[in-house]
């Protein structure tokens, strides 16, 4: 069973973005990681532990247009590998597996699949922060 853990929005501002969020929702920073050419902050609050994650690209100038700015919902499962055969198996076309590391150790292994309309479903491995 998929469970829903996160949706990703790209954003220009980050500082400015992180007060949006917790001014109107009351959403803190969970995580924040940074790297070379984009940073990633995870947003959420107590209710739940579904966050936001806001994506920054560190060369972005202009701002974002619904039309370009890319984001994704995502779910976790047990097994990636399977998961991913299983959605291949249906004709669904998932993109090929990916991993994310740092520090020297696995951060995320994941894949995309879209829907009928285009949108992008994240499946993430149940791993160290995403479970």
């Amino acid at each position: 069973m998929a469970k829903a853990i996160h949706t990703m929005i790209r954003v220009l501002d980050l500082e400015k973005s992180v007060e949006f969020y917790k001014q109107a929702f009351g959403l803190d920073v969970a995580d924040h990681f940074d790297f070379d050419d984009f940073a990633l902050v995870y947003l959420r609050n107590d209710e739940n532990d579904f966050e936001i994650e806001l994506t920054l690209n560190k060369s972005r100038e202009t701002p974002y247009t619904h039309g370009d700015g890319y984001g994704h919902v995502a779910v976790c499962v047990d097994d990636v590998r399977n998961t991913h055969q299983q959605l291949a198996e249906l004709g669904l076309s998932p993109t090929g597996i990916k991993e994310f590391h740092r520090e020297g150790s696995l951060m995320a292994r994941f894949f995309f699949v879209q829907d009928p309309d285009g949108y992008k479903i994240e499946v993430l491995e149940r791993h160290g922060r995403y479970q």
